[in-house]
């Protein structure tokens, strides 16, 4: 018990270094968490000392992606944050990589104990897992330096553009349900090329062959970053959804852990330390629910 709160201290500490916070850090946060964390360990014994797989599709900057320094880990907020919680319940975490669109399929399967990949919750996708929301969605239209085809959100200024999406992801029915509005106003259709990750998507753009790529507005603001002279962002949309970390439905109690650690997490100030560290918006922080399918 005294080495998980050593190790919490530790990552709590290394956190308040790397922003320069040490003299800010609310004490009471710090404290207040490990002794919290014992409890829900008490309270949830069963995954103490466990390794769980999180599955992720580690091509988003800024959330998951391979450590550029060491290409056998992973970095990012949702490393970060899961691991936080894993340190908050007693668990480790490994990490098993695949396209976005076997995340779910991947955790149903079993061969995943949960799911921390940005990853959106909706009612479609709780029929296959449980989620626990941890972060509102702000959505980015990225498209080529100087918009050339005059795109300004998901709607009929997509009439005749090729969007670039990855396989799964809920912009997909959205741009979809654009192709009979824009038959009705007498527009080419959009078409959509569907890919297994972030990064071949915006390569579709910087190669010519789309116009578009909708996704959370961090990511494209990463590749604008990445790419000044050769993309822009259009505009920023709201879309109706948070993301969530995803547990398998049969496991409710286990979601039920996972839901009180986070809060431990938000209370110390992590989360939203985290979000500074990798570049995200602090907007996006959200104080924590449960999404079924019920």
């Amino acid at each position: 018990m005294a080495r998980a709160s050593l190790r919490w201290r530790k990552f709590m500490l290394g956190a308040a270094i790397a922003f320069g916070m040490v003299a800010a850090a609310p004490l009471s946060a710090q404290a207040a968490a490990p002794a919290a964390c014992t409890a829900l360990q008490e309270k949830y014994p069963d995954w103490k000392g466990k390794t769980l797989v999180n599955a992720i599709n580690p091509h988003t900057p800024g959330y998951e992606t391979i450590d550029p320094k060491d290409p056998s880990k992973y970095i990012g907020f949702d490393i970060d944050l899961g691991e936080a919680i894993g340190e908050c319940l007693g668990f480790k975490l490994t990490y098993k990589p695949v396209v976005f669109a076997a995340l779910l399929t991947t955790l149903a399967a079993g061969q995943a104990d949960i799911v921390i990949s940005d990853i959106y919750a909706t009612k479609e996708r709780a029929k296959a897992a449980d989620f626990i929301t941890y972060s509102k969605v702000f959505d980015g239209v990225l498209v080529a330096k100087g918009n050339p085809k005059g795109i300004n959100g998901i709607n009929l200024s997509m009439c005749g553009a090729a969007a670039a999406e990855n396989t799964g992801y809920v912009e997909v029915p959205l741009i979809q349900a654009l192709i009979p509005e824009c038959k009705k106003a007498g527009k080419p259709e959009p078409t959509i090329q569907l890919y297994d990750n972030n990064a071949n998507c915006i390569q579709a753009i910087l190669a010519g062959r789309a116009d578009t790529y909708v996704n959370d507005v961090n990511t494209v603001d990463s590749a604008v970053k990445a790419y000044p002279d050769k993309l822009e962002k259009a505009i920023a949309v709201t879309i109706p959804y948070s993301v969530g970390i995803a547990v398998p439905k049969d496991k409710p109690k286990f979601r039920d852990a996972v839901l009180a650690a986070l809060i431990e997490v938000q209370k110390a100030g992590t989360h939203m330390e985290l979000l500074k560290k990798w570049g995200l918006d602090v907007n996006n922080f959200k104080e924590p629910d449960i999404l079924t399918a019920d």
